[in-house]
């Protein structure tokens, strides 16, 4: 594994897609700041792209260093034990931040920190990562092999982790912009244990 983890990042590294598994379904990832690779990833999921993609980071520091505004409701989850694991957050920014280049025509981002020791090893020496489903834009089947997944892109990634049999289940999305948060997607996380988490003391 540890021979994959530095080919992952090297792949990475020089602009390549890469299959991985994450504690959820497979997912494709890059690094956001290459336009080449941000580019093919919508190539090989057939996605518009207009539609921004969702970002992964090893831990809430690397988080915070992006500028966005982590309110109460997001701060009690990111501390909870769920995370790091399958609910991903959307989240604004602080209004006097400075956000990356790559951030800089988006008002919010979706992001997550995933319960899998070879991908956190990864994204702490990369992050942050898009990391997408590896799936076509628009399907409603999640393919959860290797195999399934290259006969469902439009193309082929640059790089591939076999990790067995993935999950069928993606992570439960919550926007803490809102007031109560609002559950966009229903996934691995169930809807009670997110609302038993905000309602405690």
């Amino acid at each position: 594994m540890k021979q994959d983890i530095k080919q992952v990042v090297s792949t990475l590294q020089q602009g390549g897609v890469v299959v991985l598994p994450t504690d959820t379904v497979y997912g494709l990832a890059v690094v956001p700041t290459d336009a080449t690779a941000v580019k093919k990833i919508y190539t090989l999921k057939e996605r518009p792209m207009s539609m921004f993609l969702p970002i992964m980071v090893a831990h809430i520091g690397q988080l915070e260093e992006l500028g966005v505004d982590i309110n109460e409701p997001a701060r009690k989850l990111l501390k909870s034990s769920l995370v790091p694991g399958g609910i991903t957050f959307v989240l604004g920014f602080r209004p006097e931040a400075k956000k990356p280049e790559w951030l800089a025509t988006r008002d919010e981002i979706a992001v997550r920190i995933p319960d899998n020791a070879f991908l956190l090893e990864v994204l702490e020496q990369t992050w942050p990562l898009l990391i997408t489903s590896a799936n076509k834009h628009g399907s409603t089947h999640i393919p959860n092999t290797v195999v399934d997944i290259l006969a469902e892109l439009h193309g082929n990634p640059d790089y591939i982790v076999e990790g067995g049999k993935g999950k069928d289940l993606p992570s439960t999305i919550i926007n803490c912009r809102y007031t109560p948060p609002l559950i966009e997607r229903l996934g691995v996380i169930p809807e009670e244990t997110i609302t038993t988490i905000l309602n405690g003391n």
